[in-house]
């Protein structure tokens, strides 16, 4: 605790609070490797989850500071392996096939992180180099027991902290527990790297590994090798000469477009995920957390994106207003003063002088004061944008986000705005309402038959009368739609 607060400049008074309510505790605590260095040594003393929370961190030197950073690299993919005995004994079990005849060479351990470790193979039959990706033993339990502790703790927060539950701290532990439980089962993360691979296929300097389906199951999972150091490397990627400037910025690139072309993200790329090849390609590894968007809550974070980069903070609050993210109590203008006030200072400054912790705890004191509540479904999509934001800053330190972010995000408005997007809802539209086209005459019936048959409380023929008119309208937009077509 010390280190970390010491690390973050905490003030002297959190410093010594910390340590009296720490101190009659200390007799409970965790010895952990006395070889590692204190942080480290505790994350991963307290079990899986806090190493993710680690791994986080690991990749925000701006927030933590360059020391504590690069001590925690070491959660990303160099913790203490379990023996290849046991890895080799859960293959035989998942694959119900004799090892040694599947694989003619299978390694040692070559990278171990909080939830599984990765062995180096060759495929018999092909001859084909390989990574084995092998669930920890007994990490299920151990997760569960580390969530478990959340729960409590966010119960206790919610219910000690009137202030906290705009935050709905038991909804965000709700929501890691369903994506860290997805994360435990290999087969999940198999599927997922396969649809990743086919919407990635055409991005350029990018790449995914191939998946063997028949030598993957719940707790073991084969893609073929990925040549390279990790992002991490730096003196690797410049033995390469690889210009890192530009890979910096081909990260964020990557993510943006993943994020809003296809609505399907890595939710967890940090440094020892992603791999750079000897001719600067940029491959992805470890796809058990990915991020979803849907296609409403894509353009409603372009457009936030869009706004912060056209410095129109008007339209910015505009559509969080619109999107419900801000309550309809709240003054309009005042959010948008408040907005300009955190995305000003940030603009044309040198990014090795913007301190993202300052920004971020302004945000927060920005979100408290309008009431703003956390959203789940946005929580893995903030979280990637701080890792990958993270890691495109320890290649190019002076990356200005708001130029690379632009032509992305002005390219994904102009595909959402104007007449061929109108078009393209509106021919969705028609094929919706052509899956239900049998049912509409019934359903307007039964509406017109219960109004007039049966007396409504105040507010039930509001609720009746906008089923009719959807109804209406409807299958006006499709007679409008169809006739456009046709003249």
């Amino acid at each position: 605790m010390g280190a970390v607060l010491e690390a973050m400049d905490a003030p002297a008074g959190t410093r010594l609070a910390a340590r009296l309510l720490g101190w009659p505790f200390k007799w409970l605590g965790l010895r952990g490797d006395p070889s590692m260095p204190p942080v480290p040594r505790a994350l991963t003393a307290l079990g899986p989850a806090y190493i993710k929370f680690g791994q986080i961190l690991s990749t925000r030197p701006d927030v933590v500071g360059v020391d504590l950073a690069r001590q925690m690299r070491v959660l990303q993919d160099e913790l203490p392996p379990f023996p290849k005995a046991q890895a080799l004994q859960i293959l035989r079990e998942d694959l119900s096939v004799p090892v040694d005849k599947v694989f003619s060479e299978f390694s040692e351990p070559v990278a171990a992180a909080s939830i599984a470790q990765v062995h180096r193979a060759r495929v018999a039959e092909t001859g084909q180099e390989v990574a084995v990706k092998v669930l920890r033993p007994g990490i299920v339990k151990a997760f569960r027991k580390d969530i478990d502790a959340f729960y409590l703790a966010a119960s206790m927060i919610q219910m000690l902290s009137p202030a906290s539950r705009r935050l709905r701290p038991l909804d965000v532990i709700e929501h890691f527990d369903g994506v860290v439980m997805g994360e435990l089962d290999l087969r999940l993360e198999t599927s997922s790297a396969a649809e990743f691979a086919a919407n990635t296929e055409k991005d350029e300097g990018f790449r995914v590994p191939e998946v063997l389906w028949s030598l993957s199951g719940r707790r073991c999972m084969t893609l073929e090798w990925a040549p390279g150091v990790p992002a991490s490397d730096i003196a690797g990627l410049d033995r390469y000469g690889v210009d890192r400037d530009e890979l910096g910025e081909r990260v964020l690139r990557m993510f943006l477009s993943h994020a809003l072309r296809d609505g399907y993200f890595h939710a967890d790329m940090h440094q020892g995920n992603l791999k750079i090849t000897p001719e600067g390609e940029l491959i992805a590894l470890d796809f058990g957390i990915m991020g979803r968007l849907d296609p409403y809550t894509r353009k409603v974070y372009a457009e936030i994106l869009f706004g912060f980069i056209r410095k129109d903070y008007r339209r910015v609050a505009e559509v969080h207003f619109e999107a419900g993210y801000v309550p309809a109590d709240q003054d309009i203008d005042e959010f948008a003063r408040a907005l300009r006030s955190v995305g000003e200072p940030i603009f044309g400054m040198d990014a090795s002088r913007i301190s993202m912790a300052k920004l971020l705890t302004y945000l927060f004191e920005v979100t408290e004061k309008f009431g703003m509540e956390t959203r789940t479904e946005l929580i893995l999509l903030q979280r990637t944008m701080v890792v990958v934001e993270g890691v495109a800053r320890s290649l190019n330190p002076n990356i200005n986000i708001w130029q690379v972010a632009k032509p992305i995000v002005e390219q994904y408005i102009a595909s959402q705005v104007g007449p061929q997007a109108l078009l393209r809802d509106l021919a969705r539209t028609v094929r919706v309402l052509s899956r239900f086209g049998p049912r509409l005459p019934r359903l307007a019936e039964e509406a017109l038959i219960a109004q007039s048959t049966q007396p409504e409380p105040p507010v039930e023929p509001k609720r009746r009368d906008g089923i009719l008119w959807f109804v209406i309208g409807a299958l006006t937009t499709a007679v409008g739609f169809l006739a456009i077509q046709l003249f």
